[in-house]
């Protein structure tokens, strides 16, 4: 792990159906925050097709992301740890299918700090479009 890597935050994972919520902080995104908070909301993985198939492109797509080591991944929950080049900072990412709405819900969150710059939007759009091709 690098220099600023910190330790996973106890509320990771699955809640009544639910990722955690985003801290007050600007540096996580989230597909369960509410569609008004600009700051936060990013749309869930959108899929058409058999979900299985959605999830193994998304198991995929994240397996072979830069910097990437998937931690956790069992019955539609997968979480992923994302370290920056520079300084080591860890970003934890989570993804939870809900195969009848066909959509995979996000969370990407760092650890450390206030400000992401975008990082973990960004990440799950590249996400998104990596499924998306996967997908196709």
């Amino acid at each position: 792990m690098g220099l600023f890597a910190g330790k996973p935050p106890a509320h990771l994972g699955v809640t009544n159906g639910r990722l955690a919520p985003c801290p007050a902080s600007p540096n996580c995104v989230a597909s369960h925050a509410e569609r008004a908070d600009a700051t936060h909301y990013v749309d869930p993985i959108g899929f058409a097709g058999d979900a299985r198939a959605a999830w193994r492109a998304l198991r995929a797509a994240v397996a072979g992301a830069e910097r990437a080591r998937i931690v956790a991944d069992q019955d539609g929950y997968l979480r992923a740890e994302f370290v920056s080049r520079r300084m080591g900072f860890v970003d934890d990412v989570e993804f939870l299918l809900d195969a009848g709405a066909r959509v995979i819900h996000v969370r990407s969150a760092s650890r450390l700090g206030r400000r992401d710059f975008g990082v973990n939007r960004a990440r799950i759009e590249a996400l998104r479009a990596a499924v998306a091709a996967r997908s196709a």
